[in-house]
């Protein structure tokens, strides 16, 4: 059994309905997750959405797809960055400084639980999750 986690701008694809994305996980069923980095990121960036509504007509798209969210946490596991996480977090970041930068912060997060989990990153992102030693990665975007 392998287990797919879907990082952040995946688990966008999915609530945005790219057909890809979705046939892929329909085709691997119950081996889905997301990390409790993409719920975050996924959760803020609604948020702000939200925030910045001008009108009440904006609010109704916009809490759509944020109830969307909420289903996608109740759906798929939602796996925590725990004492596992954090100790691949630190052997990571302290073998490679270079993935130490500010931009990579939540991606390194997302790779830790992912290696603690012996799962693979689904994300269109190759080029930061390929700087990541061992870390096993799909496209399902295509």
């Amino acid at each position: 059994m392998s287990l797919w986690i879907l990082d952040t701008d995946t688990a966008s694809l999915l609530l945005w309905e790219n057909s890809n994305v979705a046939r892929q996980v329909q085709a691997v069923g119950k081996d889905v997750a997301i990390t409790i980095i993409t719920a975050q990121e996924l959760f803020n960036g609604w948020v702000v959405r939200i925030n910045a509504a001008k009108s009440i007509e904006e609010l109704i798209p916009l809490y759509t797809k944020f109830s969307g969210i909420i289903k996608l946490c109740q759906k798929a596991p939602v796996l925590p960055f725990n004492q596992a996480a954090a100790t691949q977090l630190k052997a990571l970041l302290k073998s490679n400084p270079t993935l130490c930068k500010q931009r990579l912060q939540k991606d390194m997060r997302i790779a830790a639980i992912a290696l603690a989990n012996q799962a693979t990153v689904v994300t269109c992102n190759y080029r930061d999750f390929s700087l990541v030693p061992g870390l096993s990665i799909v496209d399902w975007s295509q």
